[in-house]
């Protein structure tokens, strides 16, 4: 098998590589088409991108109002570089995760923030190889009708080995002790972890095996945000400029998708774009503008968390003295990923805008 494998990846650089001349942008209007056939978005560019900014700009305001609170006396960038050599030792990563769990659960349960189907923790592991090159956490769950390999895994990916000090070092900047956080509570507590043990219990079956991205990954940005507000951390400051350092990366996928994939950005446009307005590092900037290529419409965090916060208040409009953040988490996760366009209509009974 893996002669076949070695032999295929020949194949693909001194044949196939030499020959091909494609280009890997959609287009308009075939983005448009995906996001209304997978998400039921139908909201024209111009627009998303529009909203798309304004979420950039209020999270650029809000980081340089928290780095402000933290070091008067500094920029946003430099307050920003300190908290990124806050981060564990490359060896100490996968335990810096895993000790996160029981702060997580123990604040979701005492906070009633959504009910948790199950005491199993997920395994933490280093993420497989192959990938490696586009991802540094992911949640990876069997599907809802596995019976035998059941076990969930929470994959973080390691500089690699032949990586330079400094460049190992730029790498960690992303695993600060804010983002160390933030990532955890979206792959695992009350993230895509918790969307998993839901999903087992879909009320049927189209619900337990149909995803829709703004839902999922929308449920899991949304949850960073949701946690802080409602006093995860007691109002630490690094904590807030973690997850909205993640907020911009997410607001940079957002825009970088649209503007690579119509053609307005390059492939350098877009990683300088994710250094100059996402606040990234030049490593994850380069790993974040090559997963755009392929993964043109990476716009579904923010897009879904957008829907969910205005769900949130519409609903809480709705049940007046009666809202309990709780019944809202549950009764969401209860309807399964479907596109949250749905959800709206069976939580609110109308088919008002999602944004």
């Amino acid at each position: 098998m893996i002669a076949e494998l070695d032999e295929y990846l020949a194949w693909l650089k001194s044949d196939l590589l030499p020959r091909s001349k494609g280009d890997f942008r959609i287009g308009a209007e075939t983005f448009s088409k995906k996001l209304a056939y997978d998400e039921m978005v139908d909201i024209p560019l111009l627009k998303l991108l529009e909203i798309g900014y304004a979420d950039l700009r209020r999270n650029q305001q809000h980081f340089a109002e928290v780095a402000k609170e933290l070091e008067p006396n500094k920029t946003p960038r430099e307050v920003l570089e300190e908290l990124g050599h806050q981060h564990p030792a490359p060896e100490q990563l996968l335990n810096s995760f895993r000790n996160t769990f029981s702060s997580l659960l123990d604040f979701i349960r005492s906070h009633h923030i959504v009910t948790i189907p199950s005491d199993v923790h997920p395994v933490l592991e280093e993420t497989p190889p192959f990938m490696r090159a586009t991802t540094q956490a992911s949640m990876d769950s069997p599907g809802p009708f596995e019976t035998k390999a059941t076990t969930s895994y929470f994959n973080v990916t390691l500089p690699d080995p032949a990586m330079t000090p400094a460049q190992v070092e730029g790498y960690m900047h992303s695993y600060n002790i804010g983002t160390v956080i933030s990532t955890s509570v979206h792959e695992a507590y009350p993230g895509h972890y918790v969307q998993y043990l839901y999903s087992l219990k879909a009320p049927t079956r189209v619900r337990k095996i149909l995803q829709a991205n703004t839902n999922i990954e929308g449920w899991a940005h949304y949850t960073e945000q949701m946690m802080l507000d409602e006093g995860y951390g007691n109002g630490d400051p690094k904590l807030r400029l973690g997850q909205l350092l993640d907020a911009l990366l997410r607001d940079s996928r957002y825009i970088s998708g649209i503007e690579m994939h119509t053609g307005k950005m390059t492939l350098a446009q877009s990683k300088q774009f994710f250094i100059d307005e996402g606040y990234q590092t030049p490593a994850t900037a380069d790993q974040e503008s090559k997963r755009g290529t392929s993964d043109p419409t990476y716009l579904y965090y923010t897009l879904g968390k957008l829907q969910i916060l205005k769900l949130r208040e519409d609903y809480k409009v709705m049940k007046g003295d009666q809202f309990s953040l709780q019944e809202f988490h549950n009764e969401f996760m209860r309807q399964g990923a479907v596109p949250v366009k749905i959800i709206r209509k069976a939580m609110l009974g109308n088919d008002s805008p999602t944004l």
